[in-house]
């Protein structure tokens, strides 16, 4: 057994046994499609699970992670030897109340963009092809043409280290730039409450499909990936700088420089995490010597490459 038997059994005493899984390939578990083994992953299907263990954690200083859609991440081929917690089935719960949305941290932000809809609530069209969850689109403050999390975002339950349970506003945030308070915070998100407005159900739609259309003909969404590989640089974009760094396509092992949109970096075939973050460092020296802007990566970077 790879954790200590004091901390297996206390983990069991919060969750059955079924929902914690040792040496788990973290590969499952991303939309890369890589990574190596977790020491442990447990499934997450309650708040007071996460309240009664991150204090704990912290308290033994167990390293851990929490994981929603895995959209965003890029596990090391050599694993994670910390713990990770995946916000289950029990976590994604969206309830409408007039106006505003409350929706659990596990809520897919595509499940929630339907949901408003299909309550006639305008406002989260953006968020409908975005393959994250409602909890890390929050940290992050997810956004697409011309749509942000910090637009429709009322209020956000989170829990401190110690377990503390706190109601942050809008302003408190510090939402920025795919950047929130959380990014600088120990805080883990629990719950959002979103605030729509009323509109209609089939120009909601239709709004959707057509963002939903120009990510299909943009994006390369044949291919794993997570998403925009980096951060928009200030009066640039960055995939105009990779494909004028002469890299469209650039390759080592199975990872690729998209072809369809520079700004994406795929899994184009059996690719390693090594392979991946070699091409991300590539670009990053070629863009920097051409243009001397550093670009910087969207992408989480998790465990032993």
């Amino acid at each position: 057994m790879s954790l200590g038997t004091f901390m297996y059994d206390y983990i069991e005493g919060i969750i059955p046994k079924e929902r914690i899984l040792l040496e788990e390939p973290m590969s499952r578990h991303t939309t890369f499609k890589v990574g190596g083994e977790a020491k442990c992953m447990l499934l997450i299907e309650k708040e007071e699970e996460l309240i009664r263990l991150i204090p704990y954690l912290n308290r033994i200083e167990q390293d851990y992670f929490l994981l929603g859609n895995g959209s965003n991440l890029l596990v090391g081929d050599r694993g994670y030897r910390g713990i990770i917690m995946k916000l289950g089935e029990g976590m994604n719960k969206i309830a409408v109340e007039g106006e505003c949305i409350r929706v659990q941290a596990g809520a897919l932000l595509s499940q929630t963009a339907v949901a408003a809809k299909d309550a006639g609530l305008s406002g989260m069209e953006f968020a409908a092809g975005i393959p994250g969850t409602v909890g890390g689109g929050i940290v992050m403050n997810a956004g697409a043409y011309g749509g942000e999390m910090k637009q429709i975002t009322r209020s956000v339950k989170v829990m401190d280290q110690e377990g503390k349970i706190l109601i942050l506003d809008n302003d408190t945030m510090e939402f920025g730039y795919r950047t929130s308070i959380i990014k600088n915070r120990p805080f883990v998100v629990l719950e959002v409450e979103l605030q729509l407005k009323a509109g209609n159900k089939e120009e909601i739609q239709l709004k959707m499909e057509e963002l939903m259309e120009k990510r299909r003909s943009k994006q390369p969404l044949n291919f794993p990936s997570a998403g925009s590989t980096f951060k928009r640089p200030e009066g640039y974009f960055a995939g105009k700088l990779i494909m004028e760094a002469g890299m469209r396509g650039y390759r080592i092992g199975g990872a690729q420089v998209s072809e369809k949109h520079c700004g994406f970096i795929v899994n184009a075939g059996k690719a390693t995490a090594a392979d991946i973050r070699e091409v991300i460092e590539e670009v990053q020296e070629r863009v920097k010597k051409r243009f001397n802007v550093m670009l910087e990566p969207e992408v989480i970077f998790l465990g032993d490459f």
